[in-house]
C-alpha cells in the first residue's frame, strides 16, 4: 500500500511539473528581488518573431504573463492582455510565456495557433527548461510579473488581471 501511494505522489508531482505549474521547482524571486536574465525560445507567430529573447533587459521595463493553453482564465484574460499592450508602448518588454510541454502535451504550432484565435500581437515565447518558471516563481496560471529596468520584480500575481491592472503594475515600474 504505501509503494502505491509513494508511486501516486512522485506521479502527481511529474504531472505538475509537466503541465507548467511549477510546483516542484523553488522560489528564487520576490517582489523587491532582481532577477537574473534568461533565454527564453520565441515563436513565429502575430507580433513576434522567431528566434531567443532575453527576459528582462536590463534598462527596460519588462511585463511578462505565463499562460496555457487549455487554461480558460488565460483565454479570456487576452483580451485585457491586448489593450494594455496598446497602452503601455514600445518602451516596455511586453511578453506572453507558456511554460506548457510544448512538444509533449502542445505542439508549437498549437501554441501559434492559439495564439492566432485569441489576437494575440506581441512577443510570444516558449519556456520549455522551465528555467524562466523558475526564475520568477510563475507557480501558478496565470501569473504576471514586471520587472522594473534595474531588474527588480516589481510585483507578482496570479490569477486574471484587468487591463487597467496590468497598466497599473507597469507604470509604478518606470
Amino acid at each position: 500500500m504505501i509503494g502505491v501511494r509513494r508511486r501516486d505522489f512522485v506521479a502527481g508531482a511529474l504531472g505538475l511539473a509537466a503541465v507548467g505549474g511549477g510546483a516542484a521547482y523553488l522560489r528564487s524571486s520576490e517582489v523587491g528581488g532582481a532577477v537574473t536574465p534568461v533565454e527564453v525560445e520565441t515563436l513565429d507567430a502575430p507580433g513576434s518573431e522567431s528566434g531567443v529573447v532575453e527576459i528582462p533587459r536590463r534598462g527596460e521595463v519588462t511585463f511578462v504573463e505565463f499562460f496555457a493553453t487549455w487554461c480558460r482564465v488565460c483565454q479570456d484574460m487576452m483580451d485585457d492582455l491586448g489593450e494594455a499592450y496598446e497602452r503601455v508602448g514600445d518602451d516596455v518588454q511586453f511578453v506572453s510565456v507558456t511554460n506548457e510541454a510544448v512538444g509533449h502535451t502542445v505542439t508549437r504550432e498549437e501554441v501559434v495557433d492559439w495564439w492566432r484565435e485569441h489576437d494575440g500581437a506581441w512577443t510570444l515565447g516558449v519556456d520549455d527548461g522551465l528555467r524562466l518558471t523558475d526564475a520568477l516563481d510563475a507557480s501558478g496560471i496565470p501569473t504576471t510579473v514586471v520587472i522594473d529596468a534595474s531588474n527588480n520584480v516589481v510585483s507578482t500575481d496570479t490569477g486574471e488581471k484587468t487591463a487597467d491592472e496590468i497598466v497599473g503594475d507597469i507604470e509604478r515600474a518606470r
